[in-house]
């Protein structure tokens, strides 16, 4: 069996979630299925990223386009990828991430993580909104087999594309697998941050309007100012992110929240080692992996009720209503003020976390 991986859609640290799941599968598929050939296809931007899983541990075919270009990455998908993968010989095209081509010799699978471009528009405008609201459907549609990463995700796809259910798989995800590094000491971290001796609240996610973050700021400001803990969001920047800093400013709590783009991997196990609690408000997450990954780190968690983020956490953390700035702040405050109910989640975290593993998904992947 010959597989090939679709990763046109990767632009290294710029691609979020979907970056992350080629990174933890690709390594276990290939441990999984030592006698199964792989055959990445990459943009010109992942193939000069140096070491990653699709450069180290399986051949790579360049498909000559910029991803950052979004007609670009749609013509070197949808024209030129079929032509390479069946030149390079692939029985079976697996595409990580929503879309993939809708012809070519060899039977398709696509993960569809989720429908925000349905469920959440405002997170997807413009090109990119007109491009998703056509491919995805599309990919849907053409490819023999859909893997999804929660059941949710499965209903939605009936729902909104009158998919049959028979035709989706439910593959949860996994923690990271990959060697955590050492964490940055925390006199350190906390001179960087300005924290002095403040608790942390942390919440791990891009700036993006389905993301929520600004009811997250209007739940901080909530609080009164003698107890407020310090707020910091690191996640990719995006233009979103000035509308969050003037919230923070209008509301008062500049002082109180600490923007950061994308971080170092030693100073983001310091902030999880440093965090009083991890709270996660977005309104759409087609499986929620932050969440996970701070369950895994011993951090109490509370978030958004909504979808996958409820089936992920199942009791192991507080939820709440993500359209309510004072759910929020009740959560952030039980978290912060009541130990013996953040020592209940630390440690329903910890075992919610251990039932989730990469070596599964890829074993799953490789059986639908």
């Amino acid at each position: 069996m010959h597989i090939g991986l679709n990763l046109v859609f990767l632009i290294p640290g710029e691609t979020g979630g979907t970056e992350t799941y080629a990174r933890e599968l690709i390594p276990e598929l290939v441990a999984a299925s030592p006698g199964t050939r792989f055959t990445a296809f990459v943009n010109r931007e992942a193939a000069a990223a140096g070491a990653a899983p699709w450069n180290e541990l399986v051949p790579s075919v360049t498909v000559p386009v910029n991803a950052r270009r979004r007609i670009e990455w749609v013509r070197g998908e949808q024209q030129l990828l079929p032509g390479l993968a069946a030149r390079a010989g692939v029985d079976l095209l697996h595409s990580l991430a929503n879309t993939a081509p809708a012809w070519g010799r060899f039977r398709r699978v696509v993960t569809i993580h989720d429908l925000s471009y349905r469920l959440v528009p405002e997170a997807h405008l413009g090109l990119l909104g007109l491009g998703m609201r056509i491919l995805v459907p599309l990919a849907a549609r053409r490819s023999h087999r859909i893997i999804v990463d929660a059941a949710s995700t499965r209903e939605d796809l009936e729902r909104l594309l009158h998919v049959p259910p028979a035709k989706v798989d439910v593959i949860p995800l996994g923690v990271g697998t990959q060697r955590r590094a050492t964490p940055l000491d925390e006199a350190e971290l906390r001179s960087r941050l300005g924290a002095a001796d403040r608790r942390i609240v942390l919440c791990v996610a891009a700036k993006r309007p389905h993301k929520n973050l600004g009811r997250l700021i209007g739940a901080l400001a909530m609080i009164p100012a003698d107890r407020r803990a310090l707020l910091v969001l690191p996640g990719y920047p995006t233009q979103h992110e000035l509308e969050l800093r003037r919230r923070a400013e209008a509301l008062g709590v500049t002082a109180d929240v600490r923007f950061l783009d994308w971080v170092a991997p030693a100073e983001l196990e310091a902030l999880y080692a440093a965090a009083a609690c991890f709270v996660f408000p977005s309104l759409l997450e087609g499986f929620g992996l932050p969440v996970l990954e701070a369950m895994a780190r011993g951090v109490p968690v509370a978030c958004s009720a909504r979808g996958s983020l409820a089936e992920v956490a199942g009791d192991a953390a507080l939820l709440f209503d993500p359209e309510s700035e004072q759910a929020i702040a009740a959560a952030i405050e039980r978290l912060l003020e009541d130990p013996p109910e953040a020592e209940r989640l630390r440690e329903a975290g910890l075992r919610q976390a251990a039932r989730f593993s990469w070596a599964a998904a890829a074993a799953l992947t490789l059986a639908s």
